[in-house]
Parts: C-alpha cells; sequence; structure tokens
C-alpha cells in the first residue's frame, strides 16, 4: 500500500469511527429513548421541542468556536490535538448517558449536548486534514470514500445495536431499556478505538512560520478577523457558503429530526430503526455512486439534483402516513444523502487557499451549525404554535429552495483560480 493510499484509508477510517454517534446516538436511539424512556411519553409535541432546542444549542456552542478554533489550529499546526481533545470529549459524554436513570430528561440532554460538540468540534479538524492528503483532482474521491465507509461501519454497529434492543435475550441483556443504553456504551467504545489509525497514519500538515500553540492563541484572533477579510475578497467562497449555509441545515434537521417525527407521526420503534439501517446500507454504494456520476456531469450538477431530491422527501413527508411511506423516504435519503455531504465537502475544499485549511473549515463547519439552529427550532416551533407535525416537516423545503437558488449562481471555476492566486500572494480581485 502507498504511502498516499495508507494516510487516505487512516483519515477515513474517522468516518467508520465517528458514524456510530451520529447513527447509534443522534439519528437512531436518542430521539426514542428521550421520548419514551427520560421525557414524557404522553407529550410527543413537548418532546419534540425539547429536543429541537438540544440540538440547535449543541450547535450553536460550536459554530461559536469554530472558526476561531480553526484559525488557532492552522497557526499552531495543531489540527490533530484538537480533533483528539473533541472527539475523545464526545467518547466520555456519550459513555455517560448509560448512567442516566428515567425521568432525568435535564441530565440526558446535557449529555447529549456536551456530546454532540464533541462530535461536530472534532470534525472541524477532521475536514480540515483532507486538502493534504491528495491532490485536488481526488478531492471527490476521498470525501466520498470517507462517508461510504462511515455509513458501513455506522450501520454495521447499528445492526448489532438493533439487535440487542429488539432480542436482548441473545446477548444476556435484561431488557430493551438496558440494550438501548448498553449501545450507548458501545458507541463511545467503537468511536474511541477506531480514531486510532488516524491518530497513528495521518501527518500534521506542515504550516509555514509556525507559532507555539501557547502564541498560537493571539495569532488566531487576528488570523480570525482577516478570515473575514479574506471570505469579502475571495467571494465565491461567500455566496458558496450562503447556498451550504441554507441546502446542510435541511439535511442536518432531517437526519437529527426524522425519527422524531416518525415517533410522532405513531410509527412504531421497530420501523423507526429498520428505515434507519436502509438509510445506512443504502447510502454506503450511493456514495461511491454519485461520486461517479459527479464525474459524468459536474459536481455542482450533482449537489444540486441531491438537493431537488431532499425537497422532494420534505415533500412527500407531509403526506405520508403509513410506515411503507416512510420506509420509501428513507431509501430516498439514502440514495442522497452521501453524495450531498461528501461532494459540497470537497466542492469547499476546492475554494480553500493552501495554509489555511482549518482556519476556512472553521467557518464551514460553523455556518453548517449555525444552520443546524434555525431547522430544528424552526421544524420545533411551528409543530408547537401550530400542533401539527407535518406542518412542521413543511416548513424545511423552505431551505432546500434557498440553497439551491444561492448554489447555482457560484462559479467554481473562478473560485479555483481565486485561490490559487491567493496561495501565491497575489492580489485575489
Amino acid at each position: 500500500m502507498t504511502s498516499e493510499r495508507k494516510r487516505i484509508l487512516s483519515w477515513s477510517m474517522y468516518d467508520w469511527a465517528n458514524s456510530a454517534f451520529s447513527t447509534t446516538v443522534v439519528a437512531g436511539f436518542f430521539p426514542i429513548f428521550f421520548e419514551k424512556y427520560w421525557s414524557n411519553p404522553d407529550d410527543v409535541i413537548q418532546s419534540t421541542y425539547q429536543l429541537g432546542w438540544a440540538n440547535s444549542l449543541a450547535s450553536v456552542l460550536i459554530a461559536a468556536l469554530a472558526p476561531f478554533l480553526g484559525a488557532i489550529a492552522d497557526k499552531g499546526s495543531a489540527k490533530k490535538k484538537f480533533l483528539i481533545f473533541f472527539c475523545y470529549m464526545g467518547v466520555i459524554m456519550t459513555c455517560g448517558l448509560y448512567m442516566v436513570e428515567q425521568g432525568q430528561w435535564q441530565f440526558a440532554l446535557m449529555l447529549y449536548i456536551a456530546a454532540s460538540v464533541g462530535f461536530m468540534g472534532a470534525n472541524i479538524f477532521y475536514d480540515s486534514l483532507m486538502p493534504s492528503l491528495a491532490p485536488r483532482d481526488k478531492m471527490d474521491y476521498v470525501s466520498s470514500f470517507g462517508f461510504a465507509l462511515g455509513y458501513i461501519g455506522g450501520g454495521v454497529l447499528f445492526l448489532v445495536n438493533v439487535l440487542m434492543y429488539l432480542n436482548p435475550h441473545w446477548f444476556g441483556i435484561a431488557d430493551p431499556s438496558t440494550a438501548i443504553k448498553l449501545s450507548f456504551l458501545s458507541v463511545a467504545v467503537w468511536w474511541g478505538i477506531f480514531t486510532i489509525p488516524l491518530i497513528l497514519f495521518v501527518p500534521e500538515p506542515e504550516v509555514e512560520n509556525k507559532v507555539p500553540l501557547s502564541k498560537a492563541v493571539t495569532a488566531g484572533y487576528r488570523q480570525l478577523r482577516q478570515t473575514f477579510n479574506h471570505i469579502r475578497e475571495l467571494k465565491v467562497i461567500g455566496v458558496f457558503l450562503m447556498a451550504y449555509w441554507l441546502y446542510i441545515d435541511g439535511v442536518d434537521t432531517i437526519i437529527r429530526m426524522s425519527v422524531k417525527m416518525g415517533s410522532s407521526l405513531g410509527f412504531e420503534a421497530g420501523d423507526l430503526i429498520t428505515a434507519l439501517l436502509m438509510v445506512q446500507f443504502i447510502a454506503f454504494p450511493s456514495a461511491l455512486a454519485y461520486n461517479w456520476f459527479a464525474s459524468k456531469i459536474g459536481t455542482k450538477k450533482a449537489v444540486l439534483i441531491a438537493i431537488g431530491g431532499y425537497a422532494l422527501v420534505t415533500l412527500l413527508a407531509y403526506f405520508m402516513t403509513n410506515k411503507n411511506h416512510f420506509f420509501m423516504l428513507a431509501a430516498m435519503i439514502g440514495l442522497f444523502q452521501g453524495g450531498i455531504q461528501a461532494l459540497s465537502r470537497s466542492l469547499f475544499a476546492r475554494l480553500i487557499p493552501r495554509g489555511k485549511e482549518a482556519e476556512f473549515f472553521g467557518f464551514f463547519n460553523m455556518l453548517g451549525k449555525f444552520a443546524a439552529v434555525i431547522g430544528p427550532v424552526m421544524m420545533g416551533w411551528i409543530t408547537l404554535a401550530t400542533g401539527n407535525v407535518r406542518l412542521g416537516i413543511l416548513s424545511i423545503l423552505i431551505l432546500f429552495i434557498a440553497g439551491a437558488f444561492f448554489l447555482s449562481k457560484v462559479d467554481f471555476e473562478e473560485g479555483e483560480r481565486l485561490a490559487l492566486e491567493f496561495s501565491s500572494g497575489k492580489s485575489a480581485n
């Protein structure tokens, strides 16, 4: 195996590692367990509202820190140090969910928010390592391969967790509630262990004018102010980030709230879990296939088609009445989810000047997380105000329409030219 392939595989294994959290915890068991065990199972409107606010608060916390931390990491050559810190913060907080007793919804949300901050914080620095792994013309492949491994890794553990939940006696577990708590523990172990290849085999990118981490805080603050100016100067990045801010909000809201939506509409937990497994195992080959599809029609067009697919899913979700509809929508999400995430990441990587990866990915993740503030709160507020979960779901359609509009205005050839000029020290006018 060449050194480049070894680095790409080791980097991609972090997607395999942390996807267990996004699948088993965020999308799968936490929303169900929160409603049925920790919160009030007789008041689904209130629990939807509480979970929406928890997701939004976690996003606000990391969004406020993301660009600042990214600038510090670039100046101090500390991308891996920050990744390791946030990763294992998430691991420890996820372990803590095992200890939460029935009815302790405040404690559950506190740990969930902290674990989510760890998960999202580590992703800033994980993403920022990608441009150093391979040439720009391989970015679509590298990003898609990472997401594909993530879907299969998260799916494998989630399948085991589902079997633990449905058949606890197979594993010598007392009851389904204990099985879910043990699932949270298994996610923490999985996440922690499979992060090790990245720690060992992915090098910290070389940085010009590197400063000690203690001095990088001050330098990072100055760099953060400069980044705002750079984004104004590199106007293509600003337009792309506006588009991404809008459409990825819709994607993240569906990921975080889809099980809660189905539960609130009266679908059985087993059906919701089956739908999630469908998403994982359809998304694995689809992420790789979507990379091929993008190579044929262009990455930007492929992302616009994926946004259209999500908009259609949102519209159809308003009308769903039975579990077969839910399964159909899950299959559609699986087709587009890996593609829209992987290709968005690689599109942005093409626009970034060299040496400023963590700084710019800090903004990329900041906008993604600030966007995730809007969607869950909007959905939760509309559901609470109208008493109608379906109207809350339908509101997400606005985000996909606006995101597609701004993405259609982005000229990526011009953006890549400006990034190269900027990296070489020329004026980016």
